[in-house]
């Protein structure tokens, strides 16, 4: 069960080794966005300058309805953002972020949290909640943490893309052979039950395994199984 997490500002330490005088590295604009919405400006200012200690790239926005319209969904990141703003409320604008598909995780903060306020929060979606004014070290712990979740979802959903347009290469017959694969009948086995010969079958087996680029069977049936199953009901 999540926990709201109290905890008190303390500067974050930022450990640095002596090196020989380097180049300065070319702009980081594919590293990970984070979208920091708060309407007051003191705490834009130092969680934007906290949060580029580690590398990762803020974009300010002070007004909760600009934001919502100017966000850019295909962003790899997270969001930060206040509960109490003018216009339109964290959870609603949370709400409303859920709403429209906007998968990127949403970190919560308030100044006045409340046990009923930090499980609305999560029941509508939020990643994390913590209470200004909030530790250093616990807030980019969740955001490192926010941002490596956002990466893995991003990376399985191109994977299944990938996967349906390899799936979609294959034959009529090539689809009916690995269907018969996945619930685990031998060739002999699929043979018989679509009249093929033994060899054909096994002419059919290693094209649509070259075709989905599977390097095993269980990895073949790990991401191709639902997409067989679909197939064979349609």
């Amino acid at each position: 069960m999540r926990q709201c997490i109290h905890g008190t500002r303390r500067p974050h330490r930022i450990h640095t080794t002596t090196t020989e005088p380097m180049t300065a590295a070319p702009a980081q604009d594919l590293s990970p966005l984070i979208h920091l919405v708060d309407d007051d400006e003191a705490v834009r200012d130092s969680l934007a300058l906290l949060i580029g200690t580690v590398g990762l790239r803020v974009q300010c926005w002070a007004d909760p309805l600009a934001f919502l319209e100017g966000l850019d969904r295909q962003d790899i990141g997270a969001i930060v953002m206040d509960v109490r703003m003018p216009g339109i409320g964290g959870l609603a604008l949370l709400g409303r972020l859920v709403a429209q598909g906007v998968d990127q995780p949403v970190i919560m903060l308030t100044g006045h949290g409340t046990v009923d306020m930090c499980r609305r929060a999560f029941k509508a979606g939020a990643a994390e909640f913590l209470e200004k004014p909030v530790d250093d070290e616990v807030l980019i712990d969740a955001l490192q943490g926010a941002v490596r979740q956002h990466v893995q979802s991003r990376e399985r959903q191109q994977a299944d893309r990938d996967a349906q347009q390899r799936f979609a290469q294959l034959s009529a017959r090539e689809r009916e052979v690995l269907a018969l694969i996945v619930q685990g009948l031998t060739n002999k086995e699929i043979g018989r039950s679509l009249e093929l010969s033994p060899r054909t079958v096994e002419t059919h087996r290693a094209n649509l395994f070259a075709k989905l680029e599977a390097p095993s069977l269980a990895q073949l049936i790990r991401r191709y199984a639902s997409l067989a199953d679909t197939a064979a009901g349609a």
